[in-house]
């Protein structure tokens, strides 16, 4: 149960309560003076998404808390996401977002993520809103409400997996064959042509980087060899070199030493410059010789060069992409020399799998076929209370033209409103008033199989009026009594059956519009239901109280 709902920031509402109780809570106000903004905040506290221009107008961030009652199925669910319940078994939960795009999610003090958020929502509140009737058009949807009213969650589980496994053994036949090419001997004999290209050439990752560097510096190797050996005259050959003029620098440090022996640290500093001169020169002698000015070199390295670029053009952007290439041609090669006997594995785990699924689906269409009749009594009877008295609901199984993950059969339910009408399918129902009442009458049934605690509604009682009003909200009041239910409505016949009465309204604050909610006393529920029927005139107001009267007796 939703104990508490607290509201902050977002759109009208500034800071707003609201104390909620067990039983139908009814929600009713003016057109736009914010009732759905509960249900959208509470919708947050549910993870979905947020939309930052709900935020009011003037404040940065919009806050909202929930306390909610945790059932036994909520505490195993919190315990899977690894949190607890507070003390007395209540849930806290808190959601907020920023105008800056910042996002933030509370269980019990715990930050969560929106999907663990949402997880929680889903066990906890099931919302129908003004056009979700327009889902029991979907002949998936219907199988699904017939599965959800059958509580064959393991069979069509098992329907799901055997699928896939089929599915998927058929689908590594597929690129088995699709890899063959259509002619498996063309496609091994070229696969063998690209693994031994790349393997005769053996590139190493970054190798065309090495052998580009060398094939530059043999390119220029007559200018190389120039070049050192302007370097070496400079260090060590020429006149006034600088090994020759640090040998006389050594020399007057030396004879600085005799008389000051405090000089040698200088002394053994220049004899430290003259080793570094020496290996620099012996370095550029090295790499000077290293350049090879043979023609034939010259070749061999442009040929390798060409030989790495045409692998990287061919086979991937870089060298290691090309030996990535390499391990893939192997396996596919592989795997094609060895096809017959893949083939006929595959061919035997898709005969297997396609039986374990038909097992599946039979077991599926059985149950299926138990429950279809249980279903449309259920609803049938359902919709007699909401005011078809001879109305008949049918949910015939028809097998599907091709198997697919929802097995073998499907359903498209059927009704007749009137008596001597043939039942047709509720898509070709016109009347949105005779849908919703459908779609109230097959929420019913399936919220009395469902352990999920809290459903609102917001104004599925829209195209109805009269004696069907009032068999809506008896309908409401009814799931009241197992489940807690929170009703937006605009037609006092259902406002009546509340066991709790709220209104919202818009209100001028300092000059702020801020949308404000009361709980009605007997008196003001006389108010609000009189101004629903059409005006606050005596007549009114004696109606109102019959409609109440009706729910007290």
């Amino acid at each position: 149960m939703l104990a508490s709902l607290r509201i902050r920031n977002l759109a009208l509402m500034e800071d707003l309560s609201w104390e909620l109780g067990p039983g139908l809570n009814i929600l009713t106000g003016e057109t736009g003076a914010g009732k759905s903004i509960l249900i959208d905040a509470f919708n947050l506290l549910l993870g979905e998404r947020a939309d930052r221009t709900m935020i009011r107008d003037g404040a940065t961030e919009c806050v909202v808390e929930g306390m909610v009652a945790a059932t036994p199925a909520l505490r195993q669910v919190l315990q899977g996401l690894g949190l607890e319940a507070a003390e007395g078994d209540e849930l806290l939960l808190k959601r907020s977002f920023s105008s800056q795009g910042q996002n933030r999610q509370f269980i019990n003090g715990s930050p969560v993520t929106l999907s663990m958020l949402k997880q929680l929502g889903d066990h906890l509140v099931d919302l129908h809103g003004p056009h979700d009737h327009q889902s029991l058009l979907s002949t998936d949807a219907q199988l699904a409400a017939l599965d959800a009213f059958g509580r064959l969650e393991d069979e069509s589980g098992a329907v799901r997996a055997a699928w896939d496994r089929w599915r998927g053994a058929e689908q590594r036949l597929q690129e088995l064959r699709g890899g063959s090419g259509g002619d498996m001997a063309q496609r091994l004999d070229f696969l063998a042509h690209q693994i031994g290209e790349i393997e005769t050439a053996a590139p190493r990752p970054g190798e065309d980087a090495e052998v580009e560097a060398d094939y530059r510096a043999a390119s220029h190797a007559q200018r190389i060899a120039e070049l050192a050996g302007g370097a070496v005259d400079a260090l060590a050959e020429a006149e006034g070199s600088v090994l020759e003029v640090l040998a006389r620098v050594q020399k007057s440090l030396q004879e600085w030493q005799g008389v000051d022996p405090g000089a040698a640290v200088l002394a053994e500093a220049n004899a430290g410059i003259v080793a570094q001169v020496r290996e620099l020169q012996a370095d550029i002698q090295a790499r000077a010789e290293a350049v090879d000015l043979d023609p034939r070199r010259l070749g061999e390295l442009e040929t390798r060069l060409n030989t790495l670029q045409l692998l990287k053009r061919k086979y991937g952007g870089s060298l290691a992409a090309v030996l990535e290439r390499l391990e893939a041609l192997r396996a596919e090669h592989g795997r094609l020399a060895h096809f017959g006997e893949n083939e006929v594995a595959l061919l035997a785990e898709i005969e297997t799998a396609r039986q374990a699924y038909e097992s599946a689906a039979r077991t599926l269409a059985a149950a299926r076929a138990r429950s279809a009749p249980k279903l449309a009594a259920a609803v049938s009877k359902q919709l007699k209370a909401l005011g078809f008295k001879q109305s008949e609901f049918q949910a015939p199984l028809a097998p599907r033209p091709q198997p697919s993950v929802r097995g073998l059969d499907g359903v498209d339910f059927q009704f007749a409103p009137n008596p001597g009408e043939a039942a047709r399918p509720l898509r070709a129902i016109a009347s949105s008033g005779e849908m919703a009442r459908v779609m109230l009458a097959l929420k019913s049934v399936l919220a009395e199989q469902d352990e999920v605690p809290i459903l609102i509604f917001d104004e599925v009682d829209a195209n109805v009026g009269g004696e069907t009003a009032v068999a809506v909200g008896e309908r409401l009041r009814a799931l009241a009594a197992s489940h807690q239910v929170l009703c937006i409505t605009h037609l006092p016949q259902v406002a009546a059956a509340g066991h709790r009465h709220f209104r919202v309204e818009k209100k001028v604050v300092k000059g702020r519009t801020v949308a404000q909610l009361d709980e009605l006393d007997s008196g003001d529920r006389l108010d609000e239901l009189g101004r629903m029927l059409g005006g606050a005139n005596a007549s009114a107001r004696k109606l109102a109280g019959d409609l109440l009267g009706h729910y007290q007796s």
